[in-house]
């Protein structure tokens, strides 16, 4: 199989999700809606969790010692957060969303269409930040770059295959739009397997998992209504936990 596969097959998975969806949604009442944004936000809670048990991961600890893990999770936090805040990444990505959704359909000032564009803002910025923030997307992209095959990618295509169903059924078109990131980003990250070669140890990889898994917290609180949290802000701690890592690990 050619670089890349596994993520067209994610691509397909997601569009093909996004038309059930959507199909499934004009039959459901908007109480079932949010019922099924819920399930799928607790759902999110769980996959969260079990990346951000890898805090405890032994090669980490014994990487960068035994009490560094949390801190420099918290250091990634808030270096990536305040890097994410002056780049405006949250208003940027609402802000292409709203775009795309303008080239979609014609323009209209009425309240109905404005609450559309909401919605396809929504589902395009939740299911760009579920699909693509995940360790399956880390890894799996990584992995198929270096020539390890698309095994992770394929469980991750399944996932978000089902994942996109329930978020079409709530908040339409804009899931499939969420190709677009895809693309970009596992694409960008099977490129870079592919001309770097293994270049994270096992201690970065799960300081970046760790955080993935903490943002997925915040699309997890997103999606329940709980709170908005502006996790497109904080992407940039996933560059900045491995390389904290490497520079706790090199200082020891």
């Amino acid at each position: 199989m050619f670089p890349g596969v596994g993520t067209l097959v994610n691509i397909v998975a997601v569009l093909v999700g996004t038309v059930i969806g959507v199909g499934v949604g004009h039959r459901l009442s908007q109480r079932s809606r949010d019922v099924v944004t819920d399930g799928l936000g607790l759902v999110t809670l769980l996959i969260a969790a079990t990346s951000a048990a890898r805090v405890a991961d032994a090669d980490w600890a014994s990487a960068v010692g035994s009490s560094a893990p949390t801190l420099i999770v918290l250091g990634s936090l808030l270096l990536g957060g305040i890097a994410g805040s002056l780049l405006r990444i949250e208003d940027r990505l609402e802000g292409f969303g709203g775009w795309l959704q303008e080239r979609l359909r014609a323009r209209s000032r009425d309240a109905e269409n404005r609450r559309d564009r909401q919605r396809f803002i929504e589902g395009f910025v939740s299911s760009s930040l579920v699909f693509c923030v995940g360790p399956l997307t880390i890894l799996g992209s990584l992995n198929e770059g270096l020539g390890n095959g698309a095994d992770q990618l394929y469980l991750k295509s399944a996932l978000d295959g089902f994942a996109s169903i329930a978020f079409a059924a709530s908040l339409g078109w804009g899931v499939g739009a969420s190709v677009i990131s895809i693309l970009l980003v596992q694409g960008s990250l099977t490129l870079l397997g592919a001309a770097l070669g293994d270049v994270l140890a096992d201690a970065q990889l799960a300081a970046m998992t760790t955080v993935g898994g903490l943002l997925l917290v915040g699309v997890a609180l997103r999606l329940l209504r709980l709170k908005q949290l502006p996790v497109g802000d904080l992407l940039p701690a996933l560059v900045v936990a491995p390389l904290l890592s490497l520079a706790v690990a090199a200082l020891r």
